[in-house]
């Protein structure tokens, strides 16, 4: 397994540290408005011990092989999450999520995230099918998976409560025989 992710000169993929609590709970709690729109975990996040929790689960789950969280650093700085909930062994299949601050949204940063996980888990995870699931009306994430290739499966009802509401998710996949430069498994 990689904890580093080199994308660019400027930017790069660090699996994140139980250390880093701090400065990822300033991160998101400086875009608490940006991120609550669509992400339910913002408001049970009120602490940097919270967030501290978060990160021991992630890097355990680095350590075991099984589902973590990189932090996105562009020009050296922590400007949002990327993570895989996990990998299914059996049936090859993984997911991402992923989220950015709002002064660094429409750099290209996260389609370039999403694309380096991606080639990461068809290379290196030996991972057959991954997927995403983005609420409807998330407009701005929607369009990464769409620009990197993937194809829209369908759409999951009320699958996902945001606060006082359910939201529908839209899930988008792509196989390994479908990613550029991975061929067939």
């Amino acid at each position: 397994m990689d904890p580093l992710l080199p994308i660019s000169q400027d930017l790069f993929l660090k699996v994140l540290r139980p250390y880093e609590a701090s400065t990822l709970f300033a991160l998101v709690d400086l875009n608490r408005p940006h991120l609550r729109q669509w992400l339910p975990w913002v408001d049970s996040t009120r602490s940097p011990e919270d967030t501290r929790r978060f990160l021991e689960a992630s890097w355990a789950g680095f350590e075991q092989g099984c589902g973590y969280n990189y932090g996105i650093r562009a020009q050296g700085k922590l400007v949002g999450v990327i993570g895989f909930h996990g990998f299914d062994r059996v049936n090859r299949v993984t997911s991402l999520g992923y989220w950015l601050s709002a002064s660094s949204c429409g750099r290209g940063i996260m389609r370039q995230s999403v694309s380096a996980c991606t080639t990461y888990a068809f290379r290196k995870q030996e991972m057959n099918r991954l997927y995403v699931r983005i609420a409807t009306g998330n407009a701005r994430s929607r369009r990464i998976p769409q620009a990197l290739g993937f194809h829209q499966e369908g759409t999951q009802r009320q699958a996902e409560w945001l606060y006082d509401h359910f939201v529908d998710l839209e899930i988008y996949s792509i196989l390994a025989a479908e990613w550029p430069g991975t061929g067939k498994v």
